[in-house]
């Protein structure tokens, strides 16, 4: 049996932030983009949550939330230089060690290096010796395999370690709220709704055969999840390529429709580039520039291979509409589409931004 850590740093960039320069220590912070022109949030404090300010939200509603709310600029090469270090200590206990991005990763501790034998322990010290080195916090989730690691790291954030044991995963499941499932997007999550499912056990009143009818692939996956069944791997060394598309318009969009317009448009041409090479991979990416250049990226990763137009076009969709376009103008939009090998299950939405 797997000994699974889960290890998510506790607002990054907002943190470090806060770490560096004492005056914005228990103050509502946003790391991002300014409220004076079209900025977007990266990372938003604490302190700035409680008032409803959240990553890829517009800097100017954000400011609207919290009229006392202070931007900083991004300062990415820290929060790498930071990331490294937390991956020096991972490597410490294990060799197996997966990133998800420069804030979180799975290690595999089965067989730790120091021969501790315990992922509590093992999560204990990792989250201690981050705190002494680099006085920031994590949230560790441990568990015996990645979805349910993964989910016990959001439970008691910031600072939280949380572990669920064999015994404990099933009634964990039932309990949880369907939207709390990773590969639950907004859409899927209200089709079961309307199917009468908000809990893993709602979820589990339905056949093998019925999820798949409802769900396509994904309903297996479903199927199996709900009963704590995931034998993915750790896998410390990702294979990344990618097939993409962009366009940069004359005029910047400002329209809803607009946009959706032409991410089908961009799905379309996206397609018969997949279709040419004869790839198709599970994750789907959506980037997003803006008229200040502020840019950020969503992604999703789905079970099956998205290998048709329709499937390209209402994910891409989908992520574009997590994404707050309120008094917005975009310059470029892109669609890729990437891990074409059997990789990960992640639903989770990566938020990167780059200011030029």
């Amino acid at each position: 049996m797997r000994k699974i850590i889960h290890i998510d740093m506790d607002a990054f960039y907002a943190s470090v932030d806060q770490r560096d320069f004492p005056e914005l220590r228990g103050k509502p912070l946003a790391v991002g983009g300014s409220p004076d022109g079209r900025g977007v949030v990266a990372t938003a404090s604490y302190e700035a949550r409680k008032y409803g300010v959240k990553s890829a939200m517009s800097s100017r509603n954000a400011l609207q939330l919290c009229p006392d709310l202070i931007f900083t600029y991004p300062r990415f090469e820290v929060y790498k230089e930071v990331s490294n270090h937390i991956r020096s200590i991972f490597r410490r206990y294990t060799d197996l060690i997966e990133p998800l991005s420069l804030d979180e990763a799975y290690l595999d501790v089965t067989d730790d290096k120091l021969g501790i034998g315990s992922a509590i322990e093992i999560a204990k010290e990792i989250k201690q010796a981050i705190q002494d080195e680099l006085n920031l916090t994590a949230s560790a989730g441990v568990s015996v395999n990645k979805f349910v690691a993964k989910i016990a790291s959001d439970i008691n954030k910031p600072n939280g370690l949380t572990f669920i044991g064999p015994s404990k995963i099933v009634t964990f499941l039932e309990q949880l709220p369907i939207h709390k499932f990773f590969g639950v997007g907004k859409v899927t999550a209200k089709k079961m709704n309307q199917m009468g499912i908000f809990t893993g056990k709602d979820l589990k009143r339905f056949s093998e055969l019925e999820m798949v009818q409802h769900f396509g692939k994904s309903g297996r996956f479903f199927y199996r999840i709900v009963r704590g069944e995931d034998d993915r791997p750790v896998k410390p060394n990702r294979i990344s390529k990618s097939i993409g598309v962009e366009d940069t318009f004359e005029s910047d969009l400002h329209e809803y429709e607009d946009m959706v317009f032409e991410i089908k448009r961009i799905a379309e041409k996206l397609y018969k580039r997949l279709d040419k090479a004869e790839k198709f991979g599970k994750t789907v990416t959506v980037k997003i520039k803006f008229a200040d250049f502020t840019q950020i990226t969503r992604s999703k990763t789905t079970v099956f291979s998205l290998d048709s137009q329709a499937l390209i076009e209402s994910h891409a969709l989908g992520l574009l509409d997590k994404v707050d376009m309120q008094d917005q103008r975009v310059r470029l939009l892109g669609v890729t589409i990437s891990n074409f090998h059997d990789q990960d299950i992640i639903d989770e939405v990566g938020i990167q931004l780059s200011l030029f």
